[in-house]
């Protein structure tokens, strides 16, 4: 019985293991946006495309991604959405618990833009009336896979010269891809720079749905 017992255990420590790399949670967080490339995992997460391969099939053998091969190119995505809500949890809890995590944060981040304790749903409300735009900063493709409700997508990258497609008098709530993405907080900066009222939603689509909001997909 104790041997059996003792196998129970392995079993969920290599979800544990899986995860056990800070890599590895950063690729998790970028499935969370949709099925990627090993080449386009590799880029977003600045680490060789032979390493993102090695973090991958680990991934793979914790039954936490799978993958499909199309031409030369592999594709991988998260197992389901439940690995996405593994990933918010553990992150939540790291934020609750760590000290250290919560001063890093502060520290690339400016509490004055970020919107707190706001009502998520107040802010689709409003989206739907037009009184807010919701502005998704990410690649499009991680748009197409999902965004939040009543979301525009205008990529980080091209902000800048798109600016005349967003109106002034209207607030401009930015998000991207979670609480340690940075590409929201960079739009938001721009944005005050010209002239707009604009926030930073530290959600993005995982941490949406985790709070049981509905996603577009």
């Amino acid at each position: 019985m104790r041997e059996l017992k003792t196998q129970l255990y392995q079993q969920v420590a290599r979800i544990g293991k899986a995860i056990s790399s800070p890599k590895r949670l950063e690729l998790v967080e970028l499935l969370c946006q949709g099925e990627k490339t090993v080449e386009t995992l590799a880029a977003q997460s600045d680490i060789s495309v032979k390493l993102a391969s090695a973090h991958l099939r680990e991934l793979r053998l914790a039954r936490l991604v799978d993958a499909r091969k199309e031409g030369k190119y592999v594709f991988y995505r998260l197992a389901s959405t439940s690995v996405a809500d593994l990933w918010v949890t553990l992150r939540s809890e790291a934020e609750e618990r760590l000290v250290e995590l919560q001063m890093a944060l502060a520290s690339i981040t400016h509490h004055a833009d970020e919107l707190h304790g706001v009502d998520r749903s107040d802010i689709l409300h409003r989206a739907a009336a037009g009184e807010v735009v919701v502005l998704d900063v990410r690649p499009q493709e991680e748009f197409a896979f999902a965004h939040l409700p009543h979301a525009r997508s205008l990529p980080v990258d091209e902000l800048k010269k798109r600016l005349a497609e967003l109106p002034k008098h209207v607030p401009v709530v930015a998000y991207c891809r979670g609480p340690f993405c940075l590409m929201a907080k960079d739009a938001v900066e721009l944005l005050r720079k010209k002239g707009y009222q604009a926030f930073h939603l530290t959600d993005g689509v995982a941490e949406w749905r985790a709070r049981g909001l509905p996603v577009v997909e």
